[in-house]
Parts: structure tokens; sequence; C-alpha cells
């Protein structure tokens, strides 16, 4: 996502969301049936690796957020079947300028949670409180295609600026500063939500940290939330196509410890589990086992303003040194790809109608003997003999066995390297990256919109998601060029974005891991649960339990 994407994506981080499970067992008091079976209640019991973050829309950075927001909160669009974009509160689709930047969008009737109609207000509020400065919205930068929002963020002009206008209470008027090809999926993103303006101010900084300091506008209202235990959503009665929706509930415990996430698949008390790699093998025969390459892409960030990896011989000799290969097949075993690029494999395809990761193929390789002499070349250059590095990881247990599996093999390696790993709970870790307090980095990130610019801009200086101290001035001019004067020219846009990312591989501002793949048991019962390649993981308005 960006889904701090993650991911982000979110990411945006997904892996640090792998949930382990197993099949079969009897009816239970939940009304749960055997993998044969079905259920007599619309309940849909799902696990989830960890708190949630943040239920402000301007404020969300991570693929858990995301995906709770995704389906209490709703805006003018919303991902439908096939991450098509279908209207939300936009009664239709909107009038379009004759330049293709300034859209026109008429709300439909419908009603927060507390019973007030949701207005055009509502959106330009919550759209100029994510640029407001002040907030300090992550992903202010989302909105940067809008007129002037970028100067609105920097300060340089007030918010009335900001190409947003609530002409009335259901006309809500955007301009761009050029045309966006992918506007519509944009605005599924949840940067893009409406927010309740005298509600938002009368909770105050409380908005958003308990279930009852939000009202809803989605399919599903948030009715309960347990920190660091569970929470629930339930229908939205008052939700305008509530007849759509057949879900009664959704249920989700905040599971870590893996034989804990087996046991309550085990005895029905989960009705979809992702699988880790232990278990990949002994479900693989199972009718309800499904496996699915996704499109977030984890990778190593890369500190430079730690001395060491300041140096690139260093950072070269860091992508070098370790088994990709190795980590996918043995260690995740879940349909995951080795990665030596940013961009996702089977993500976006160009003018051309060549997929984005065949014209620009792997930017990498496994090569034990050169990472060794790069290392060595990297120590004279520094004038050091031993280094001591800190690997920031998040706190699960699949996660930890990856920490374990890098730090054996870059020590292996690089001789004179002692690495040290801080396990940190996801939103802690989020805020750790953020202050770039960190020596190295487990990461992930998720589309935002299908585009490689929702990967490729996150590594442009200054930007809030870099936090790795990469500043090229070359690739910021590439990424600039094709956020504005490109857009236009679909041909040269697509090679100024090919070229960005061979200097980011050049440069080795990351070290890439691997392509996520999701092995995971589904009940039978459980029907058209979308999953998503960019912008919220998981749509729940047209799942049912059959």
């Amino acid at each position: 996502m960006k889904k701090q994407s993650i991911i982000l994506l979110s990411i945006l981080l997904v892996l640090s969301a792998f949930l382990t499970a197993c099949g079969g067992g009897n009816n239970n008091d939940n009304g749960t049936a055997d993998t044969g079976g079905g259920k007599d209640e619309q309940v849909l019991n799902l696990l989830e690796s960890s708190e949630i973050p943040s239920l402000d829309s301007t404020l969300g950075t991570d693929s858990v957020s995301f995906n709770v927001m995704n389906n209490v909160f709703e805006g003018l669009y919303r991902l439908g079947e096939d991450d098509e974009p279908v209207l939300g509160m936009a009664a239709e689709e909107p009038e379009v300028s004759e330049d293709g930047k300034t859209y026109t969008f008429k709300l439909r009737d419908a009603k927060w949670s507390n019973g007030e109609t949701v207005t055009a207000q509502d959106f330009e509020y919550a759209w100029k409180k994510a640029l407001n400065p002040d907030t300090g919205s992550e992903y202010a930068y989302i909105m940067f295609d809008i007129k002037n929002a970028e100067k609105v963020n920097n300060g340089e002009l007030s918010l009335d600026e900001a190409g947003i206008t609530a002409i009335d209470d259901k006309t809500l008027q955007v301009e761009l500063e050029t045309i966006v090809p992918y506007f519509k999926s944009l605005l599924t993103f949840a940067t893009f939500l409406p927010q309740n303006q005298a509600f938002v101010e009368e909770q105050g900084d409380q908005y958003g940290l308990e279930f009852e300091n939000a009202i809803y506008n989605g399919p599903f209202v948030l009715s309960d939330w347990k920190h660091e235990q569970s929470f629930q959503m339930q229908k939205n009665a008052d939700y305008w196509e509530a007849d759509v929706v057949k879900l009664e509930e959704i249920n989700f415990n905040i599971v870590k410890d893996t034989s804990t996430r087996v046991n309550l698949y085990e005895t029905n008390e989960t009705d979809v589990a992702v699988l880790s790699e232990q278990y990949v093998d002994s479900y693989q025969e199972d009718p309800n086992f499904n496996t699915q390459l996704r499109t977030s892409t984890f990778f190593l960030r890369l500190n430079q303003e730690n001395e060491v990896l300041s140096n690139k011989n260093a950072r070269k000799a860091f992508d070098m040194a370790w088994d990709k290969e190795g980590l996918v097949q043995v260690l995740l075993n879940d349909g995951s790809i080795p990665a030596y690029y940013l961009v996702p494999d089977d993500f976006v395809t160009g003018p051309d109608g060549e997929d984005f990761r065949d014209t620009n193929g792997q930017l990498g390789e496994f090569n034990p003997e050169e990472a060794a002499k790069l290392w060595n070349t990297a120590k004279e250059e520094l004038g050091i003999e031993t280094a001591e590095l800190e690997l920031l990881n998040y706190d699960s247990e699949n996660s930890r066995k990856v920490g374990e599996y890098l730090k054996e093999q870059l020590e292996g390696t690089l001789e004179g390297l002692s690495i040290t790993i801080s396990q940190q709970p996801f939103k802690q870790k989020l805020e750790v990256e953020q202050r770039g307090d960190y020596d190295f980095s487990y990461a992930g990130w998720g589309p935002d919109y299908p585009d490689p610019m929702t990967f490729l801009d996150m590594f442009v200086t200054g930007s809030s998601y870099n936090q790795t101290g990469f500043s090229n001035e070359k690739y910021d001019q590439l990424i600039n060029d094709a956020q504005t004067t490109l857009l236009e020219d679909p041909e040269k846009r697509w090679e100024a974005l090919l070229e960005a990312e061979q200097i980011l591989m050049e440069e080795q501002a990351i070290s890439p891991m691997f392509q996520d793949g999701s092995a995971y048991l589904q009940r039978e019962y459980v029907k058209d649960l979308y999953r998503h390649s960019f912008g919220a993981d998981y749509s729940y308005k047209w799942t049912h339990i059959e």
C-alpha cells in the first residue's frame, strides 16, 4: 500500500501479518462447520497480527489501518471485483473538463453512523486537513496531483488555494495540476476518505483512538476494540447500499503466536488463515488451500546516515551477500519469489503492453564472492576492520526467523560484520524508522494505485517514506518529470520510470528481498472476499457466508 507501503504497501507491511492455520473440525457454538459444510450465520471470524495504529484517514500509513478504514469508511470510489473502482459516495461518474484537469462530483444521499448527512464539505475538510502542514500527514504527498496541493503542504500557499472546493452540500469540484490517468483508482485510497468536521473537532486528539471516537459511512461500523486483543465490525444499517451487505458481523482476534493461530483454525474459530512455511506442505492437498502472488515487495532499508552504510560498496556487498532464493524456497515457502527489484512483477504494463518487470529485468544477483570483495574494499575506504550493525525487525514469529536467516547469511559472507536484532511491535517499529533511528531495517511496501510511481516516488529526496538518507539529483528529476511534464507523453514517462528504478538499484538505496506470496486456507463457505493488488488488501462489502 503506499501502505507504509508495507503497503505498505502498507504494507504496508504484509509479512508482519503472516498468519498460520490448518483445517478441519466439528461444529461449535459460533455456527462454524466442518470444511465441507457451511454456517448458519452471516458472521466472519478472522485473525490479525497487530493492533490498529490509526483510524484517522489523514494519519494512517499501514496496511492494518487501511484494511479497517476501507471497510468502515467510504470515499468517492471503492475498489470492487478485479480492482476496478466502483462508485461509492459519488452518485454518478464525474463531469470532466475538456482539458481533463477538473472533475465535478455529485454526491449520493448517504449518512454517517450518527445520522448526519455525508456532504461535499466532509471531503473538502478531510483532504485539506491532510494537506495542512500542521497535521503532519505522511501521506499528504499522494494528493500532490491536486492543484496547488504541494505548495499548500509546504506552507507556501493557504489551504483555501488548494484545488478542492465544496460548491454545495452535494457537489465537490477537484482541480488537478495535470492529467492523471489513474485518478479514479487513486481516489479509492484512504487519504481521500471524508471526515465530519464537527465530530472530529469535538473529539480533539482522541479522534479515532477508540471505536466510539469515530463515526462511519462505510459498509460496516467498528463496534468493539480491545486494544492489542481484538476488534469487531458490524453491518452498518445506515449504509446507502446496506441491502448488498450480507455479513452481520466480522470478528478479528489479534494473535502473533503461530501455535495459537493453528489452534484457532483447528477449533473453527477463524474462517481464513494465512499459512507460514511450516504448514504449507501439510495443507497443499487441502481443498481450502490457496496461493496468491501479491504485489507487495519486501526489502532492507539501508540507512545512509549510518557510517558503514553510507559507503556504496558496503551497501552493494549487503545486497549480494545473502541468498534470496533460499529465503523464499526454504524459509517462506508460501509462493513468494526472490526480488532483485522494487516494482513488482505482474503489476502494471507500459504503453507497449509489456510488464514493467519484463522490461527492466532483474537488477541484482546473489554473488557471495563479489560481495566479500566489495566488503573488503568498503572496510579499507572506511578505515575499519569490523562493523557492528543492528537490524530493526518486526516482532512476529516469522519475522524473527527471517532476521536470524539474514544475520547468519550476512555474518557468514562479510568478514568482521556483527549483527544484533531489535524486534519491535509494528507501531513502534514504524516510529523508529520515521525517526531514522536505526542501521538497517526489514521493511515492505504495497502499492496504493496501479502505477510504478506508487513505489518509486517513495525514495525522492526528503520524502517522508524515504527514511534511508538516499538522495540522487538525477533520480529526483526523473520522478518529478514523470509526475508532471511527461504525464501527457506515456512512452517517455515510462522510460523515465524504468531509468529511475535502475538508478535506485545501482546506488543500492535498498536491498530487495522478495515479492510477497500468500498461502492461505479459506473455508469454502466464505464467498466473494475480494483481495486487492493495490490500496487496502481486503474488501468485505460483498463477502457472504454460504
